[in-house]
């Protein structure tokens, strides 16, 4: 049966740490990764708050068929789409409100600017749209438009 032993010293191999060329090495290869892996995951950021703001837009346009649904017609670019989760305090408006449609506020997009609400709209009954993050319109990759027409 093994007892520990207090006594008993370990030889000189097993008590020695790291040298330091060992230690610069492993941080040099944790540095190679992260510039190599790095770049890539960071790209995948910007899409994926372009592939939000497409499905905010898809999210918000059931909502709007929704709210169609009830009045006959979607929110006009005054009521906003704040009508999705606000009710009105116009009682006829307030009669036939039925939200809210949206569970959640939506009044921003992905990247905290407001939504484009137009309606009736230029491209359909109504046209909902972000600038992507430059905040300007056009623009290509995370600067792109995202719209509710395309």
């Amino acid at each position: 049966m093994f007892t520990a032993n207090p006594t008993r010293k370990l030889p000189a191999r097993a008590m020695r740490g790291f040298t330091l060329i060992e230690l610069l090495i492993v941080l040099m290869i944790i540095g190679l990764l992260g510039a190599l892996v790095g770049p890539k995951v960071l790209s995948h950021v910007g899409t994926s708050k372009t592939k939000a703001a497409k499905a905010q837009i898809e999210m918000t346009g059931s909502a709007l068929d929704a709210f169609r649904l009830d009045f006959g017609r979607y929110p006009t670019t005054d009521e906003g789409l704040k009508m999705l989760w606000d009710k009105p305090e116009d009682e006829a408006k307030a009669g036939q409100w039925k939200g809210p449609y949206l569970k959640k506020k939506a009044d921003k997009d992905p990247w905290g600017k407001e939504w484009l609400y137009k309606a009736p709209g230029t491209h359909g009954d109504y046209d909902l749209s972000s600038y992507g993050s430059d905040g300007k319109e056009g623009g290509s990759g995370e600067e792109a438009d995202v719209n509710s027409w395309e």
